[in-house]
């Protein structure tokens, strides 16, 4: 390989690393085979030494830069330097790690920042939600009132990953559960216990100009600011109490809210925000007790500074696997989404003002899902209205008068949070995929002005929005809890066949709501070289697969006894034996199934091939040196 070539190789691996130019505590990094299971009694008894000797290795040549190393999940661990780093010295640190033979991939463990707009106008009383309403009434309303006349909701379970809740906000009461403070780095988590606790309450995020002279090696980085009470905020969008004469109307009222602190002072760190993903969702954390009180939404208001990575990716598919929708802000950078509005598997709810055009600070592209009403303009008269604390810095006791303004895509997404909690509460069979696919095909389309310019790079007024920058359409209540009336047809996994193999399609899990049942199911194939089904009109059906290459996909529709439809899609690739198969692809004869969700790959073909230059490169070194 040219000495010329080698460098520029390099420069563009370590792309994603300038892409995030702000200081780590550490890197988080995945073992290769970290997911094989030991399969004798002895290689499972020797699994935490060999843990540990491999981690103690990773260590040792990391150049002196890791302090400890510590599990986050499975097979993630997390490496935290003896001190911060930034810049060159990260990268280096960086670069070390990912070309050790034991590393599958490494990224930086930096902080996270709530997505909020600030405005510069101070926020006044108002008692008014009319972005709520009919959209008769509001043009790009949520259009609750009739969702409401078909359901208020039940007591499914939403996590607010955020800052923490006021537990004494009279507008949540009995609509709080414990929760867990995930906050892990003492001084950000702005309270009494040494890192990560049981109280998953809000003292305050405030910066302080003392917070800043006092100790500059935590806070110098950090600007001044307010105590937000953010997650309070949320939780009041989603859950408040509603019908009670009092204070802000929740979208469902039933539900009770699993507050996740993520977030202190500066913000939260990315593996924190990652356990308390897994833990909102009934995954197991190291060191964390068992979460009694699993999520079927997690509402994730965060943002990044660069596209969707394999940690983020990874735990999604986690949490998604385990039944539960992850709903995130499209941001508020009038920009393409970041992490992780840009990995799959999630709601990514973009903004939009009354009558229906793009914010001009909501981000746009391809992966956001749909929009809904975000505040905009310079008076909290046409903001977003919710509970939160009087309180500039620590709490203040909790009032009757105890409500604010806000606007940004971090209060969008609780709106489609709560919407899928409501679906949830008339048909909890939806499993992720399916709830995104619901709300997508469920939307309204967009509305456009005479005038206003089409929303695209470069526009930064309010603009109007196409199915490729601002979603499939405005999020619709009533529609969305209309489609979850539908029975819900379940594909079980289909494996890895080979060549010729009979290929079961399973679709006995398929459900109806309560009080209907399945009629029929049709089994057809909509993609991919036609082959015969067998039983193409049973719950479960055969397909004897070719034997050579192809991708096949096939659709199974449910009928209930009220005509209602539902459907989901299984795909079935036969790659090639002589093919390779490019990192972070599905392997040959892999099967997948579900629906719709926000966009965005973690790696692009440019990096995967550079990898494998690269790897190739360092073998072909090692082959040639001998001792």
């Amino acid at each position: 390989m040219s000495r010329f070539f080698l460098p520029l190789l390099v420069a563009l691996l370590m792309g994603s690393l300038h892409a995030g130019a702000q200081p780590a505590r550490g890197l988080i990094v995945k073992l290769k085979d970290a997911d094989a299971v030991a399969t004798t009694i002895g290689a499972a008894r020797e699994q935490p030494r060999l843990l540990r000797e491999r981690l103690s290795a990773l260590a040792q040549d990391s150049g002196g830069t890791v302090r400890d190393a510590a599990p986050i999940g499975r097979g993630h661990h997390l490496m935290r330097f003896s001190r911060p780093l930034e810049g060159q010295a990260l990268e280096d640190a960086a670069r070390r790690m990912r070309l050790h033979p034991d590393v599958a991939w490494v990224e930086p463990d930096v902080l996270m920042k709530p997505l909020q707009v600030t405005p510069n106008d101070s926020f006044y009383l108002l008692n008014r939600q009319a972005y709520l309403d009919v959209p008769a009434n509001y043009p790009a309303g949520v259009n609750l009132p009739p969702a409401w006349a078909r359901t208020t909701g039940n007591d499914v379970i939403v996590a607010v990953l955020d800052t923490g809740v006021r537990f004494d906000h009279p507008d949540l009461a009995g609509k709080l559960l414990a929760g867990y403070d995930f906050v892990s780095e003492d001084g950000y988590d702005n309270d009494a216990e040494p890192g990560r606790d049981a109280d998953a309450s809000d003292p305050g995020d405030f910066v302080s100009t003392a917070d800043k002279t006092g100790n500059p090696a935590l806070f110098g980085s950090c600007a001044r600011a307010d105590s937000t009470w953010h997650g309070t905020f949320i939780a009041g969008q989603i859950a408040a109490l509603t019908n009670n004469f009092t204070g802000v109307a929740g979208v469902n009222w039933g539900t009770r809210v699993l507050p996740v602190r993520v977030s202190g002072k500066c913000g939260a760190f990315l593996s924190d925000i990652l356990d308390g993903m897994r833990w909102a969702a009934g995954l197991s954390v190291d060191g964390v007790p068992a979460n009694p009180n699993r999520a079927r939404i997690i509402n994730l208001s965060f943002g990044g500074d660069i596209s969707c990575t394999a940690s983020y990716q990874d735990v999604i598919n986690e949490v998604t696997a385990a039944g539960s929708l992850v709903v995130v802000a499209a941001g508020n950078d009038n920009a393409a989404p970041r992490r992780p509005a840009d990995c799959r598997n999630v709601l990514a709810v973009g903004a939009v003002q009354s009558n229906g055009l793009k914010t001009s600070y909501s981000s746009f592209g391809p992966t956001v899902a749909l929009s809904t009403p975000g505040g905009f303009g310079s008076s909290t008269n046409t903001y977003i209205a919710s509970t939160t604390n009087l309180g500039t810095t620590t709490p203040t006791p909790s009032g009757m008068f105890d409500y604010g303004y806000k606007l940004g895509t971090s209060f969008t997404a609780p709106l489609g949070a709560g919407v899928a909690s409501l679906m949830l509460s008339l048909n909890p069979n939806l499993p992720p995929t399916q709830l995104i696919a619901r709300l997508k095909a469920s939307a309204r389309p967009h509305l456009s002005a005479g005038g206003a310019p089409t929303c695209g790079a470069g526009v930064s007024v309010p603009c109007n929005c196409t199915t490729t920058t601002c979603g499939s359409g405005l999020l619709d209540a009533d529609r969305a809890t209309l489609a979850a009336l539908n029975p819900v047809a379940l594909i079980a996994p289909v494996g890895t066949p080979g060549y010729g193999a009979t290929v079961t399609l399973d679709g006995r899990n398929s459900a109806a709501v309560a009080g209907s049942s399945i009629i029929s199911s049709q089994w057809t194939q909509v993609a991919g070289t036609p082959l015969a089904i067998q039983n193409a009109t049973s719950q479960q059906a055969s397909v004897v697969l070719p034997s050579t290459s192809g991708t096949f996909t096939f659709r199974l529709l449910v009928t209930d006894n009220l005509a209602r439809v539902g459907e989901e899609f299984v795909t079935v690739t036969l790659a090639s034996e002589t093919t390779p198969v490019a990192p972070g692809t599905d392997p040959a004869g892999s099967g997948s199934s579900g629906g719709g969700g926000g966009g965005g790959g973690t790696m692009s073909w440019l990096w995967g091939a550079g990898l494998w230059l690269l790897a190739l490169w360092v073998w072909r070194r090692r082959a040639a040196w001998k001792p």
